[in-house]
C-alpha cells in the first residue's frame, strides 16, 4: 500500500478524503516510515488535517498546515516548508488536496516536483454523495480535478459511506459502481476504506480491491468539536 513516496489524496466535497489521508498517514507511520502530511485543502475550512494535529504528532508524523489554518482568514497560504519535503527523499509524504478543480490548483504549482518524483494520486470516492453517485458523474469529476491539478489521477479509492449509518452493503455497492468507473477510465481501483468496525465485518473475498484501509475516526463535524 505504501509503495510511493508522495501520496496525493483528492476527491469531491463529502468524499471523506481528509479522514482517509490522515488515517493513511498514521498507517504509514505505524509501518515504520518517516511520514509527513500536508494540508493542501485551502478551500474547505471545516474538515481539516489540523483537527488531528496532536494525534498525528504523537505518532512522530510531521504536520504542515496552511498559514492561518483554523483562523478567520479567508484564503490561507501554502507554507514554504513544503519545499523541504520534495528535497528530503527519505520521508514519505501525504498531501490532502482541495475537493474541487479550484482547490486542486493549489497542488498544480508543484507539478514538476511531483511528477519527477515517485507519486500516486488517489481520487477518493463516496458513492453516497449526489455529485459522485454514478460512474458518469465520477468520471466527470475526475476530469475536473485533473484539469485543476494538472496531474493525472493514478488510482481510485472507495470510501462510500453514510457516516454512522454506514453498512457493509454500502461499501460493497460503492465497490461495484467504482469498478465500472475503473473499466471505463482505465484507472485501477486500488483501496477500499472504511471505519474498522464496518470493514472488518466484510469478507475480503467480497471486496473488489486488493488493499483495505481500516480507519478510526479522526476528523469530526465542526459542530461536534470540543
Amino acid at each position: 500500500m505504501f509503495d510511493k513516496r508522495i501520496n496525493i489524496f483528492t476527491g469531491h466535497f463529502g468524499s471523506g478524503k481528509t479522514e482517509v489521508a490522515v488515517n493513511y498517514a498514521m498507517k504509514m507511520s505505524e509501518a515504520g516510515y518517516r511520514t509527513a502530511i500536508v494540508d493542501f485543502d485551502i478551500i474547505n475550512p471545516y474538515f481539516r488535517t489540523a483537527d488531528a494535529k496532536d494525534t498525528l504528532e504523537e505518532q512522530s508524523i510531521k504536520v504542515i498546515l496552511p498559514m492561518y489554518a483554523n483562523t478567520n482568514v479567508d484564503i490561507p497560504a501554502i507554507p514554504p516548508e513544503i519545499y523541504s519535503l520534495f528535497e528530503d527523499k527519505d520521508i514519505k509524504v501525504v498531501l490532502d488536496v482541495g475537493g474541487d478543480d479550484l482547490g486542486a490548483k493549489a497542488v498544480s504549482r508543484f507539478k514538476e516536483e511531483i511528477i519527477s518524483d515517485d507519486y500516486e494520486m488517489f481520487f477518493v470516492i463516496n458513492t453516497k454523495r449526489i455529485m459522485t453517485d454514478s460512474p458518469e458523474k465520477i468520471i466527470e469529476m475526475i476530469a475536473l480535478i485533473e484539469e485543476g491539478a494538472n496531474i493525472k489521477v493514478t488510482k481510485l479509492l472507495n470510501n462510500s459511506n453514510l457516516l454512522e449509518e454506514t453498512t457493509p452493503e454500502i461499501i460493497l455497492e460503492g465497490n461495484r459502481i467504482i469498478s465500472q468507473v475503473s473499466k471505463k477510465s482505465g484507472i485501477p481501483i486500488a483501496i477500499t476504506a472504511g471505519m474498522e468496525e464496518v470493514v472488518n465485518s466484510i469478507k475480503k473475498s467480497e471486496i473488489a480491491t486488493t488493499e483495505i484501509l481500516t480507519m478510526r475516526k479522526q476528523i469530526h463535524l465542526p459542530w461536534n468539536r470540543g
